[in-house]
């Protein structure tokens, strides 16, 4: 269940409350009897770093073509040596 924070109007006083969806929010403060507000404040989870996006994954698939492509032309010229070395 999700926790709230609320803040007085009247008197300042701020407190959490954890509610479900469905409960009504609370509208009088413990403290005063004054209303009370909902708060809000910033998402507390930042996604940084490659990984998180679709064209992420495209540019990495990119990139590992090239280095398989590089991977066979290197074993073309080894088997090329391993054949000259043969007929010695």
């Amino acid at each position: 269940m999700p926790t709230y924070q609320y803040a007085c109007t009247a008197c300042g006083h701020q407190l959490e409350a954890v509610q479900s969806f469905t409960d009504a929010p609370l509208t009088e403060c413990p403290e005063c009897d004054g209303t009370l507000r909902k708060l809000f404040s910033g998402v507390g989870v930042v996604f940084k770093g490659s990984g998180f996006y679709r064209t992420d994954s495209r540019k990495a698939s990119g990139g590992s073509s090239s280095s398989s492509s590089g991977s066979s032309g290197s074993s073309s010229s080894s088997s090329s040596s391993s054949s000259s070395s043969a007929s010695s």
